[in-house]
C-alpha cells in the first residue's frame, strides 16, 4: 500500500478560491454529513417524525451527534495524541486505516441503536447501515487508492434522498437538487485544494450512493 500524499498544484489556486474551498471542506466535513442528513429527516421531512414529541426528536439528533460526530472526532484526536496517525487531516492512506475501523464501529453501533428501538422509522437505521457499509467499503478501497471521504459522505446523503424519493411520496426534487449542488461544489473544492484525483471523487460519490440503496434493500 502506498502512503503517498496526493498533491496537484494547490499553490497555483487563487486565494479567492482557496479559502472558500477550505472553509466549505470543513463545513461539509464527512463526519458532519450524517448529522445534517438526520436533521433533515427529523425536522424537515413532514412524515417520518411527525408523531414524535419535541423531546424525542431532540434525543434522536443527540444520539447521532454523540455516536456519529463526537466519538469519531474524539477518536481521531486521540489517535494523533498517542502517535498512531501523523495528522488529524488523514492525508495519507496509512493514516486512514485505524480511523476507518473505529468510525465503522461507531456507525454500526448507531445503526443497531436505531434498529433495536422499533419506534424509529426504518429510514434511520437504513441510512446508518448505508453509512457503515460505505465506511467498510472505503477501508478496502483505501488499500488501492485514496478514495475521497467527502465524496463518499456526500454520495451517501444524495443516496438517502434518492431512496426517499423512490419509496416516499414527499416531493424530493428540491432537497435532492440542493444536495447535488452542494456535492458538486465540495467535490470541486477538494480537487482545487489538490487533495484528490478525479477518480477518487467519482469512486467515492458512487460508493456512497450505491451503499444507501444496498442498505435500503436490506432494511425495507
Amino acid at each position: 500500500m502506498t502512503t503517498t500524499v496526493i498533491h496537484t498544484t494547490p499553490q497555483s489556486v487563487s486565494p479567492f478560491l482557496r479559502w472558500p474551498a477550505v472553509l466549505l471542506s470543513y463545513i461539509f466535513h464527512p463526519v458532519f454529513i450524517p448529522f445534517y442528513a438526520s436533521l433533515f429527516l427529523v425536522y424537515v421531512h413532514p412524515a417520518y417524525f411527525s408523531g414524535f414529541a419535541d423531546g424525542n426528536k431532540l434525543r434522536t439528533v443527540l444520539i447521532v451527534l454523540q455516536n456519529a460526530v463526537f466519538y469519531p472526532l474524539f477518536c481521531i484526536v486521540l489517535l494523533k495524541g498517542v502517535g498512531f496517525i501523523d495528522s488529524i487531516y488523514l492525508r495519507t492512506q496509512k493514516d486512514r486505516i485505524i480511523p476507518y475501523i473505529a468510525c465503522g464501529i461507531f456507525f454500526f453501533w448507531t445503526f443497531l441503536l436505531f434498529k433495536q428501538q422499533t419506534v424509529y422509522p426504518r429510514i434511520i437505521p437504513a441510512f446508518f447501515l448505508g453509512v457503515f457499509l460505505s465506511s467498510s467499503a472505503a477501508l478496502l478501497a483505501n488499500i488501492y487508492f485514496k478514495i475521497s471521504l467527502h465524496a463518499i459522505a456526500l454520495g451517501g446523503w444524495a443516496g438517502l434522498f434518492l431512496v426517499i424519493a423512490k419509496d416516499n411520496n414527499m416531493l424530493m426534487t428540491w432537497p435532492l437538487a440542493l444536495v447535488l449542488l452542494v456535492s458538486g461544489i465540495i467535490c470541486t473544492a477538494r480537487l482545487l485544494l489538490g487533495n484528490h484525483e478525479p477518480k477518487d471523487i467519482y469512486a467515492g460519490f458512487l460508493l456512497g450512493v450505491v451503499m444507501q440503496f444496498v442498505a435500503a434493500y436490506v432494511i425495507f
